[in-house]
């Protein structure tokens, strides 16, 4: 009995002694405790375990993971730079003007340079089919690839589409109903313009083709731009394919197929790897749906009813109506996650209270709340929580609540309009079905 008691005492102990020495034992499914050396980004791809054969590959465009010769990650300052370009392009330029003789979902999005945490998919166009890796990007509608003969091009990593190549593709005629919604120029075909917030744009023939997105996938008669006048930062990739709300989106042209759903995985680290699906997925008993919102200013676009915050399990004292004014949107193509002032300093202060063992590092760019983590070997990190207006609540990942050793949150807002980035929905499986309108989470869904 005694040498029972004895091993028992030892196991106590030793339990005790693997937490964190500042927490208590009902604390720890409070906070994140993690190695450092978790913090810094790989040097090798790591593959997806177990991933659906039907799903397609999606990787950050600079992580070792990319299909593209270049493989450097960006610096912080050129990440941010490109958010914010992102952001203000996103809240300034999307409300759409009846008298826009150019496409309205043309200000839906910047260029893929400019989509700081951008990720890019492989997918083929024509027959036979010829691979294009492109941005996929919740925040446009139109998609769009570069083409032959070219008068003004970028260059790009794979060899251009050629239209004459195809058996299966054909110009949109200027007397179709899909030429008459763009309300731009047609001549002996329907043309495109496409400009963007840097000064980038993208013109060219209106057309359509078959696009495989994996082999169990293939969309007869795609609608797409094939342009042939391209220029701005859209280095390598060959061009951009649209899931927002609007007709011309992957999404709304194959509502019959996929029933207006589709779902991604936005991978914890540049080095390993997510993906996309479209239609309904096949196991939904984790996943949690919150309702879409819609804004008559920013139809494309993807609404939630974000109206709280936790830190550490404790929700912040933040008014809902403080989301509420301008609306939040959910965007696959904004890095970080843009709060209201004062529920972006609420989240701060309670941050740095549970932070306050760790040394404070000079801000950094956007960020205000950072940390100098040389000579620790384990970092404990508060669990943040973002709460949703009819009882969900999305429990950040780990890799969502750092970036760069900083709080990955800012409160540099335009306009009121709040946007949950991409380093927000990292390892989470976030399905959109459309069609009900209502966006789901489902956690751990990829590394």
């Amino acid at each position: 009995m005694a040498s029972a008691a004895l091993l028992t005492c030892i196991c106590v102990l030793y339990l005790l002694l693997s937490y964190p020495s500042h927490l208590a034992h009902g604390e720890v499914q409070r906070y994140h405790v993690v190695q450092r050396r978790s913090l810094n980004p790989g040097a090798v791809c790591s593959p997806l375990k177990g991933s659906n054969v039907t799903s397609i590959r999606l990787v950050n465009r600079y992580g070792p993971c990319s299909p593209f010769e270049t493989k450097e990650l960006l610096s912080l300052e050129q990440i941010l730079l490109k958010d914010q370009l992102r952001v203000n392009y996103l809240l300034k330029g999307a409300v759409k003007s009846s008298t826009e003789s150019r496409l309205d979902d043309s200000k839906a999005s910047i260029s893929a340079m400019n989509a700081g945490g951008e990720y890019v998919i492989t997918v083929g166009y024509g027959t036979p089919n010829l691979e294009q890796t492109v941005i996929m990007d919740t925040g446009s509608d139109l998609s769009w690839i570069q083409c032959k003969p070219c008068s003004v091009c970028y260059s790009q990593q794979q060899p251009m589409f050629d239209p004459s190549q195809s058996s299966s593709y054909a110009a949109i005629p200027c007397n179709s109903p899909d030429c008459s919604q763009l309300r731009g120029s047609c001549s002996s075909s329907c043309s495109y313009v496409i400009h963007y917030g840097d000064g980038s744009n993208s013109s060219g023939v209106y057309s359509y083709d078959r696009l495989t997105l994996s082999p169990n996938d293939v969309i007869e008669d795609f609608l797409f731009g094939c342009g042939t006048d391209n220029e701005g930062l859209f280095h390598d990739i060959a061009g951009l394919v649209g899931f927002g709300r609007g007709k011309r989106s992957l999404v709304s042209q194959t509502s019959q197929v996929y029933h207006s759903f589709f779902s991604y995985c936005l991978p914890s680290t540049p080095s390993s790897t997510g993906f996309l699906k479209l239609g309904e997925p096949g196991d939904a008993s984790n996943t949690v749906y919150t309702r879409m919102q819609t804004s008559f200013n920013y139809p494309s676009f993807y609404f939630v009813d974000l109206t709280g915050i936790s830190v550490a399990g404790q929700q912040l004292d933040i008014s809902p109506s403080v989301f509420a004014s301008g609306g939040t949107i959910l965007d696959s193509g904004t890095t970080i996650t843009r709060l209201p002032a004062s529920a972006y300093g609420a989240l701060r202060s309670a941050f740095r209270s549970y932070m306050s063992q760790y040394p404070a590092a000079p801000p950094n760019e956007i960020f205000d709340t950072c940390y100098d983590f040389s000579g620790y070997k384990t970092i404990t990190v508060p669990k943040v929580a973002l709460h949703f207006g009819d009882g969900v609540t999305l429990d950040v990942d780990f890799s969502g609540i750092l970036f760069d050793y900083c709080l990955a949150f800012s409160g540099d807002q335009v306009d009121g309009l709040g946007i949950i980035g991409n380093v927000q929905q990292r390892t989470f499986e976030v399905v959109y079905d459309v069609g009900n309108e209502r966006i789901g989470f489902a956690p751990h869904a990829c590394s």
